[in-house]
Formats: structure tokens, sequence, C-alpha cells
């Protein structure tokens, strides 16, 4: 009788060691038996166990197709207890061309596309192995690897395969476990073949010289690798990088010089509808005005056709402009972590995985040939016997008839091993014609020739390397560049140098009226409009700035903080409305001033002045701020030197002229004025209990300008009593000069 109570079964511990107990059993499991691939055959277990259902099925490349559903149900049922599902998905994937470099199911029916179709129901689609699948399991009947039992016990499976094809490499893999994850891309298995002979030569063969024979992934889809050399030998020798890829494209001319390019080969793990989904919605959203059209006229082969907007675009930069955009240029990353020996997770290098599947096929090799010498030592055994019967046929013939322990007479009489004398009474009548002295002693012989050889090649390692580099060589001959499913796919180019895309490449150029209120909300009407007082604003608010552009342009804010504030003509509110607070697209506090807001003009150079009379010339392109905070130009200190002017110097002034708030006039010569990147500036003019009214640079020749009332110009040339040197107080400026001492109302 069970005494044990309820209690007695229950154990008490910390909550935290339990937990993480469980989650790392549950980590190995995931790491060891579902998303690490083997380094030695280069498959995760439902793989594995895929193939060996298939062998046991005798579905061979040269047999009939089964149903897939038969070979799921086989799997599930006697080696992977998982969902049916996942092992029909990974079994298609095997079989998709697109995907696998080299297949290991052949598949007969709807077996997905590279659109990313789904394949047909298993109960509609059929299958095979390929030869590449036979020649991983090839002398797995010769106890070549060891074999474990199944999850109920009832069956055997292969721990792993005797792998005489470099699956890892040539296949690639993709798995995420716990903490960790692999991604391999596929190679070429001609290149890897040359690169195992070398390694089997040059032991100490070195990262850089085994590139010489891989140089690099072959993708299933083909397309351009434009890596560079030294970046893909780095990436070998870490084991960790990633490849560049590009689509294949070539142009096809047409009539009156119009032309289209056409795809041909896209990036590898591609859907082919998303990439084309994507360069339509280019298209339809206006992010690149250039791209005309595109059209799907793929069939078995890839055809993608793109089209420009008209014929004076490039096709190289058309293609650029696409591969910034779209996945017609991606990268494939490269993590070599791999199960070493079956059960350790390892980053391993590209020599490490080579001299992983070298040192597992002398494993095979020994085992097989360890094998055959039992099976030879049988047989030779067994021969023996038989020629002793061969020459005393008459009196076994009597013992069998008249003898009521044959088997034990007969190993008496003629001194005989049970083995022996079991296949002597276990032989057919119809064989005795068979037994000729001659035939059995030619097999003895040959069998003890194959002993002496297989003796010699369990002694010398050096004449096992020798046997697996034939077997290398025959593999690179019945796969190799040769055959049509060996020839590499994947082409190499140099990496192109960054081509400069115009901005008109990306925005579609259109004229727009940008204004903005004294309050700083902002909007770009279509078109360039009259700027009048039609235009409408909010109530208690007014005109501020308003000037035409293009979509294309880009506009310069400069702010009482110093800063510069760089917008796209494209990016800024439609004009429906009153527009958007601009505050809300810069980070521009609410006690900060907008100070001027212009078109950016690449090349000119920018007079920009504070209150204090202070400032100084600064190069347009270098006030260009790539983010929201702006890019701080001239230095202010809290409530002095507050940045009060932006303006443009045309190539053609050679002149500044400064008033102050003490209605005081100065000109001096431009090249006067010090250029900063960013500062406080010099002292333009000096003030005593005043501020800076106004700054602007003028042509001499042709006179100092300014705005009187009523909308009148004048125009002073004779300047003389006025110019000076640049920190000077000045003089009282020409009769008629505005009491508000600004230049421009």
């Amino acid at each position: 009788m069970n005494t044990n109570t309820k209690e007695d079964t229950i154990l008490n511990a910390p909550l935290g060691d339990t937990l993480g107990d469980r989650y790392l059993s549950y980590a190995l499991s995931t790491i060891m038996s579902r998303s690490l691939p083997d380094v030695r055959d280069g498959l995760k277990p439902v793989h594995r166990r895929l193939l060996y259902a298939m062998r046991q099925l005798k579905l061979n490349p040269e047999t009939g197709f089964k149903k897939c559903a038969r070979v799921v149900g086989d799997v599930i049922g006697k080696y992977h207890p998982h969902g049916d599902q996942s092992v029909y998905d990974a079994m298609v994937r095997l079989s998709q061309e697109f995907a696998v470099r080299y297949p290991l199911v052949d598949g007969q029916g709807n077996f997905g596309n590279i659109d990313g179709d789904n394949a047909a129901a298993m109960r509609y689609t059929e299958a095979r192995m390929t030869s590449v699948a036979t020649a991983l399991m090839e002398d797995i009947d010769k106890d070549t690897v060891t074999f474990r039992e199944t999850y109920d016990g009832e069956e055997k499976e292969p721990t792993v395969m005797p792998a005489n094809f470099p699956n890892l490499l040539a296949n690639g893999a993709m798995g995420i476990a716990v903490g960790m994850a692999t991604s391999i891309p596929p190679h070429n298995v001609d290149e890897i073949c040359g690169a195992l002979l070398h390694l089997i030569k040059t032991p100490n063969a070195g990262i850089a010289k085994l590139v010489d024979f891989i140089k690099g992934p072959d993708f299933p889809t083909g397309g351009t690798i434009v890596e560079p050399p030294e970046s893909i030998i780095q990436s070998y020798t870490t084991g960790r990088g990633s490849f560049r890829m590009r689509a294949k494209w070539h142009v096809e001319e047409q009539s009156r010089g119009m032309y289209q390019i056409i795809v041909t080969e896209i990036p590898y793990q591609i859907q082919k509808s998303r990439l084309i989904e994507k360069i339509a919605d280019l298209i339809y959203l206006k992010k690149l005005p250039i791209l005309g059209d595109v059209l799907d006229e793929s069939s078995e082969d890839i055809r993608i056709v793109i089209e420009p907007k008209n014929r004076t675009i490039e096709p190289e930069m058309l293609m650029e402009s696409l591969y910034k955009l779209t996945d017609l240029e991606s990268r494939f990353s490269l993590n070599m972590n791999v199960l070493e020996g079956g059960n350790m997770p390892r980053v391993m290098n590209l020599r490490e995985v080579l001299q992983a599947f070298l040192d597992h096929r002398q494993d095979v090799l020994i085992r097989r040939s360890k094998y055959r010498l039992e099976k030879i030592d049988l047989r030779l055994e067994v021969l023996s016997g038989y020629i002793i019967a061969f020459l005393n046929l008459d009196e076994i013939i009597r013992i069998i008839r008249e003898e009521d322990h044959v088997k034990k007479c007969l190993m008496d009489t003629f001194n005989l091993t049970e083995n022996q004398a079991e296949a002597i009474l276990n032989m057919r009548l119809r064989s005795l014609r068979k037994l000729e002295e001659m035939e059995l002693k030619t097999e003895h012989a040959a069998l003890e020739e194959e002993k002496t050889m297989l003796l010699s090649l369990l002694d010398n390692e050096e004449l096992r390397w020798q046997t697996i580099a034939a077997d290398i060589k025959g593999l690179k001959k019945k796969f190799g560049k040769s055959t049509e499913l060996g020839k590499r796919r994947s082409e190499f180019a140099f990496a192109p140098e960054a081509m400069v895309i115009p901005l008109e490449a990306m925005i579609e150029k259109e004229p727009v009226t940008i204004i903005c209120s004294k309050k700083g909300w902002i909007r770009a009407m279509k078109g360039h409009m009259v700027i009048d007082d039609k235009i409408k604003y909010k109530e208690g608010d007014e005109e501020n700035f308003a000037f035409h552009c293009q979509t294309t342009d880009k506009v310069l804010l400069f702010a009482s903080n110093g800063r510069f504030y760089t917008m796209g003509a494209d990016k800024l509110p439609g004009g429906r409305g009153h527009g958007e607070p601009v505050r809300l697209m810069i980070d521009l506090g609410n006690e900060e001033e907008i100070v001027s807001l212009s078109v950016y003009r690449p090349g000119s150079m920018l007079l920009v002045a504070a209150e204090t009379g202070r400032g100084f010339l600064a190069e347009s392109d270098k006030v260009i701020a790539s983010t929201r905070n702006g890019k701080q130009v001239m230095n202010v200190e809290d409530g002095k030197n507050k940045a009060v002017l932006s303006r443009i110097i045309e190539e053609d002034h050679d002149h500044i002229a400064i008033v102050g708030q003490n209605r005081k006039l100065l000109i001096f010569p431009v090249d006067q004025m010090p250029q900063m990147t960013r500062g406080r500036g010099a002292i333009l003019q000096k003030y005593k209990g005043a501020t800076m009214g106004d700054v602007i640079s003028f042509n001499s020749e042709q006179g100092l300008s300014w705005e009187m009332r009523g909308g009148k110009t004048r125009t002073e040339t004779d300047l003389t009593g006025w110019i000076g040197k640049r920190g000077q107080v000045g003089r009282m400026p020409p009769h008629g000069f505005p009491s508000n001492n600004k230049f421009s109302r």
C-alpha cells in the first residue's frame, strides 16, 4: 500500500531556479533538436527524418513518386512527433529550386513559386528523392553512422547522415533558436570541392587561399554579388558578416529613342510579387518621378519590365534609385553557428566548417571499412566451409541422410565452425552444381585481397585521405560546373561608386508658394500664386514670409537662437486651411522668433547678424541641418546677442550697409566681413545704448537703395561720406531715409 501523501510529492524550490531549469531545458531542446544544423551533414532533425523516411519508402530518383501525405504521415508517426503542416512546409522548401540551391526533394505538382504562393495541400502533391539526397545517405546501411531509438522506442533513426555531399555550405541554412541564430548562404559545390581538395593537400591553408576557390555564395535565384573581396574574406574568417546582392538587369532599346529595363534575376529570398508591389507604390505615391511604369511579364523565367518616365533618364540612375528604395538590392547575413559533433553550438569560420566535413567523411570511411571487414571475414569463413564440403561431398550427404545430430556431426568430423556447418546445411540442392573448387578459391582470393587493402586503409591515414579525395573528385564531376545543376548562377561585380542621385529623381518637381504667418503657421500652396491680400490668415495673424519655389527645393529657417533649420518644400503641409505650426516640424521653442525663411541656394554665402551689431558670413552649404534640432551657427547668450537677420550675399555685391536704431549708417567693403562656420561674429558697427536696425549687401556701382513710403524706392549712388571700416560708428543717413531704420519695409 502506497503511504505517500500528496504533500510528500511536493518539492520546495525557489521559483527563479525552477523557471531557469525549465527554460534551460527548452532552450537546449530548441538549439539541438530544431533550429541549428549539424556541421557534418548540414541538416536539421526534421530534414534528416524526412529524407530517412523517404528512403525507407524507397522513393529513389529512378522510382515513381508517392503522395507527400504518405511521407509526412510516416515522418510524424515514426520519427518526428510534431505538426504535420510544419513537416510538410519543410518538405516543400527542400523541393523549391528558387529556395534551395541543390534540391533534396523532387516534387511533382504545385510546390509554390517565387511570388510567395503556397504549395498545394499534401494530399495533391507527390515527391521522391533527388540524387543529392541519395548522396547524403550513401552507405547509411553499412554502419557508417550511429542510430538511436525514436521517440517511442519502436524504430531506429540516424543521428547524422554519412553525407557524401557538403550540404551545409552547398544549400546553406537558416534558423532562430533561443539566444542564438544561424544564417548560412548557399554555395557552389564545384568550388566547395576545390577548397576541400586543397585543404586535404594543405591542412593549414589560410582563409584567403580558400576564398580563391570559394569566391562567395551562389544563390539559387542568381543575381549579382557586389560585396568587396576584402569584406568577403573577413566574413569567412570570423564566421559572421553579410553579402550585398543586387538584381541582374539589361536594357532593351525601343523605337524613338525610348528604352525599357528588363530585370531577369532578383536577390535571394525576395518575393517577386511584393517587390513589384513596392515598385508600383513608388509610382502611385510619386516617390520616384523618373519611374514611369512597372510590368510583370514573367513566365517560368523572371522578366520584370521597368519603364522610365522619359528617354532622357539614364538607366543607371534609375536603377540606383530603385536599389536604394526597393529590395532590388538586399543583404544576406552570414552567421555560421552550427552544432559541432551534434551537440555543441559554435560559430565556425570557413576552414573549420570544411575541416569538420572532411573529418566526418574520414569517420564514415573508417566505419564503412570495418563493417566491410566483418562481412568479408564472415564470407571467408563460409567459403572455407564450402571448399571442405566440395572435397567431401559424398560423406557430407551420408551424414545428412543417416546421422541424428547432423550439425554436431559435421562440426566434429570436418572441424567446422558453427557458421560453416549452418551455411552447408542451409545450402539448396541446386547450389551443389556451383560448388566448383576453382570458383570458390577465386572468390576466396579476391576477398583476401580486398581484406588486405582494407587493413592497409585502416592503418594508413594518407591512403584514407586519398580515398576521400577520390570521392570528392567524383562528386565534383557529378555536380560540377559542367552540369546544368552545378554551373554558377550568382555573378560577382565590383561595388559601383556612390552615384549622386539628384533630388528631382526622388521628388516630383512642381511649383509651390510658401506662406508663413507672423505666428508661425506654414503652408505650401500649389502653383506660383500672386502674393497679395487675398491670401487668408487666422484671425489676429498676418503675413510674415511669402515666396515662390519648387517641391524639390529645401527651405532654410533661421531663428533668434542662432540655429538654422532645414525643411523639404515637398514635406510642408498643403494649402488647404491655414497650414500647420512650423514649431511642430522642428524643435523650435515658443520663446524663439523666426528671423528669416528662404529657399536654400547651393554655393551661396549668407550674412548673419545679431541685434548687438555682430555678424559674419557663412556658407549656405554648411548651415544645412539633417535633424529637427537644427544646426547652431551663431552663438547667442541668454538675453544678449540675439540673432535678428540672415540674408544672401549676391555674387556681384561688393559692399555692406548697416544702420543702427541710433540712426547711424555705415558702409564698408564685403571683404572686411569675416567668414565663419560658427561663432559670435565680429563687430560690424559700434553702438552706445542702441541696437542694430538693418543690414544689407549691394553693388556700389548700382548704388544703395531703400524703400520709402508709398512703395517708392530711392537709390543713392554718392556714398563717399558713409564709407568707412567695419566696426566704426557711422553717420546720419541721407535725407528721406525711413524712420524705422530699415532698408525695406
